[in-house]
């Protein structure tokens, strides 16, 4: 996001931390999962609420007539909060109501203490969908009808994951707005590593690391970066040896393949 949209989903974001004392996260969640998609799908309302001329005064009282007596005082408010700000973008809008419902599923996962399984499934879900072509294309494809992907999503995960990392998992296959399906659940996990203060760390390797391995390389990490580090690992074979490393935009990459096309490039030039 650049510009007044920064601002205004840090601002956003304490605001959810303030709504999500005393209620019911989950409820909440499906509230603000309930607005973020009325809000997208009326492009005069989208236009209205990311206005900067507007006054936020105005748009608060708009979304108050809007969504008052139809979803709790706690949903309301946050959203007249949210909508108040000036926003550069009106898609930054609809990405920071949706954002925000995630979150407050992430934290009734917290609450639960399941936050730690969700995340882990939701990871392990987007490599299994980045690895099939043929699910990622029907998951993500518009011709797919919607009650079909949720009975893909049901029948793969029921009885096997969280309920929180269903529902996760079915808002990003409905609701996509166009985006494809792992960078949805990518930014998802990014939430849920910033929910639990924290980084996350891809390591990519063709053999898995054993339990000491893993423990050395997470205190490394942690030492460099000065916060808890969590590491989710991708067994890849095409590497060969070695080992990559990406937190955020950082990557570090040692896999013998690496180090080989650098010596192809060197002959090369």
């Amino acid at each position: 996001m650049r510009g007044s949209s920064r601002g205004a989903r840090v601002a956003a974001e304490k605001a959810l931390d303030s709504a999500l004392e005393g209620v019911d996260r989950a409820a909440l969640a499906e509230e603000l999962f309930a607005i973020s998609g009325a809000i997208d799908g009326d492009i005069g309302l989208r236009r209205a609420f990311a206005d900067p001329s507007r006054e936020g005064d105005a748009k608060r009282a708009l979304a108050d007539r809007l969504f008052g007596g139809k979803v709790s005082e706690a949903a309301v408010t946050l959203t007249g909060e949210v909508v108040a700000q000036r926003w550069s973008e009106e898609g930054d809008l609809s990405d920071t109501l949706e954002a925000l419902a995630v979150s407050a599923l992430l934290a009734s996962a917290e609450k639960a203490g399941a936050i730690d399984d969700v995340e882990d499934q939701l990871f392990r879900f987007e490599r299994i969908v980045a690895g099939d072509a043929r699910l990622r294309d029907t998951l993500g494809s518009r011709n797919t009808d919607v009650e079909g992907k949720a009975r893909i999503v049901r029948t793969l995960l029921e009885g096997k994951v969280a309920v929180g990392t269903i529902r996760l998992v079915e808002q990003a296959v409905l609701k996509s707005r166009g985006r494809r399906l792992d960078r949805i659940l990518e930014g998802y996990l990014k939430l849920a590593a910033a929910r639990r203060d924290e980084l996350t760390a891809l390591v990519t390797v063709a053999i898995a690391l054993d339990d000491d391995q893993e423990t050395r390389l997470k205190a490394a990490l942690e030492n460099i970066y000065g916060k808890p580090v969590s590491l989710q690992t991708v067994l890849d074979r095409t590497v060969v040896g070695g080992i990559r490393i990406q937190i955020g935009d950082e990557v570090v990459d040692g896999t013998v393949v690496r180090r080989l096309d650098r010596v192809r490039r060197d002959l090369a030039g």
